[in-house]
């Protein structure tokens, strides 16, 4: 059996039913006590007020209501008031001993209750008892002049019966106040919850997006109006939407990577098609013509200059692949000065017809990384000028130091030819990207020598940048 609400519109009505139920039934038992003892604060004054009298044996008046007034000087005409003489002789007494009934007519009382009133202290000070036929009165016992004991009190059937009203109109109104605050409560809570209802409906209809499917997109978002971050139900709508629109983010990226890798499969299988293609067919020529030498020597020669261009092809794919899993490089120092002149001077030895300089600083240049993989970086920027640049193009690679300790030091690879299509600047670094793709082909390239430059730098922690306009194209590398 579940004792707890299973919603929280049930916790919170039950919970401020209970709190006002609570707060109500405390309020009718202070009422009432405060009531009660108010009447027999009056009943005692009156009651004190009778002794002194009686005590001077005058005549007493009538015995006090409980609401406190009097009816004259009649000897105790008030229904249930009560006078006893307890000791010495009652000739002299003026008053009827006795408790008056609803006649007005004093009835007499019996031993037993004459001798409960014997037992009640002489002390001035009223009592409650418990008379035996009589019900529950208020008595004090007093001298009078001569000495002689007796006992005044007053019923307290009167202050009882108050105090039962005063109870049942308090639970009346406590019972009435719970129902009105259910309903009331009931339809506030149920209001103010609102909010949160649309907030789980979002949720709800975010769940029926089939995800899965690839270029999928999440345009369902939490309605502005509950989206307040000053309220409770308001950040827990900016909340889902925030995540909303990470977990967008996630599809797109994720969309796009599916579409990288299967154009990243077609490109490659497409480069390895060419070579293949190309060995298959020489070998097949070989087996065809055994005899002839020279043809032979030909076919294994093209074999060969095909293999290596695959072999290069896959090291290339597997260096990438590798960058992209996080595979850690190498860290030492490295002298990116030296460095830059071997580069140039191969450059040179490679390419004549270009004009090749160098921009460096006076004393060396050294940066943290992995040296074999840095080398490779120039060396694609510095083929990538070469081969895309015509005769007597100037290429200028440079190297700038770190200004100060922390920032970046700055490699450059600058060429003053025709610059690089508006069209591709954007995609310079994206894998197999070709300018020129026959050219590419005939120089052997395949379009991953500057996305290499990108990854190996990324991986060193640092940046590849582009500027290019037709006369002056930069390429930038910041290494930490």
């Amino acid at each position: 059996m579940r004792l707890v609400p299973r919603t929280l519109t049930t916790r919170l009505v039950v919970t401020a039913v209970a709190l006002v139920a609570v707060v109500s039934l405390l309020v009718a038992l202070v009422t009432t006590l405060a009531m009660s003892r108010y009447l027999v604060s009056r009943q005692d004054s009156q009651l004190q007020d009778t002794q002194q009298r009686a005590q001077r044996n005058g005549p007493a008046p009538s015995a006090p209501t409980p609401n406190g007034s009097q009816r004259g000087f009649r000897p105790f005409v008030a229904k249930g008031t009560l006078f006893v003489q307890l000791s010495g002789s009652d000739s002299g007494t003026r008053q009827q001993q006795g408790v008056t009934n609803d006649d007005g007519d004093v009835k007499a009382i019996s031993s037993t209750v004459r001798r409960q009133l014997r037992g009640v202290s002489v002390d001035d000070h009223p009592h409650t008892v418990d008379l035996s036929g009589l019900g529950s009165y208020r008595v004090l016992v007093g001298t009078d002049s001569d000495g002689n004991a007796f006992a005044v009190g007053v019923s307290m059937e009167e202050i009882h019966r108050a105090e039962a009203s005063l109870l049942r109109w308090s639970l009346l109104l406590t019972v009435g106040g719970v129902l009105v605050a259910a309903g009331a409560g009931t339809i506030l809570v149920r209001r103010q919850l609102h909010p949160l209802h649309e907030v789980a409906a979002t949720a709800y209809d975010v769940t029926a997006i089939p995800l899965e499917a690839g270029g999928q997109s999440i345009e369902t978002r939490v309605d502005a109006r509950y989206t307040d971050p000053h309220t409770e139900v308001g950040r827990v709508g900016s909340a889902l939407n925030t995540l909303l629109d990470h977990v967008d983010a996630a599809l797109d990226a994720r969309h796009r990577s599916e579409q990288h890798v299967r154009q990243f499969v077609a490109d490659a299988s497409h480069e390895l098609r060419t070579p293949l293609s190309t060995i298959h067919g020489y070998a097949e020529l070989s087996r065809r013509t055994p005899d002839d030498p020279e043809a032979l020597t030909a076919a294994m020669n093209k074999v060969e200059t095909e293999a290596t261009r695959m072999t290069s092809l896959v090291n290339d794919l597997l260096l990438l692949a590798r960058l992209d899993s996080g595979r850690p490089l190498e860290r030492e120092e490295v002298d990116l000065t030296r460095l830059l002149l071997e580069a140039v001077a191969d450059a040179r030895v490679v390419a004549p017809d270009h004009e090749w300089r160098l921009d460096l600083p006076d004393e060396p240049v050294g940066a943290v990384g992995d040296e074999q993989r840095l080398h490779q970086v120039v060396t694609n920027l510095i083929n990538n000028a070469r081969r895309h640049t015509p005769p007597g193009t100037t290429v200028t690679v440079g190297v700038r130091p770190r200004p100060a300790d922390g920032e970046p030091v700055t490699v450059t690879v600058h060429d003053d030819g025709p610059g690089v299509p508006a069209e591709l600047a954007d995609h310079v670094f994206e894998r197999f990207t070709r300018g020129d793709s026959s050219r590419t082909r005939a120089s052997g390239g395949a379009g991953l020598g500057l996305s290499l430059v990108q990854a190996i730098t990324e991986a060193h922690g640092g940046t590849a940048r582009l500027g290019s306009r037709p006369g002056s194209t930069t390429f930038t590398l910041l290494l930490p």
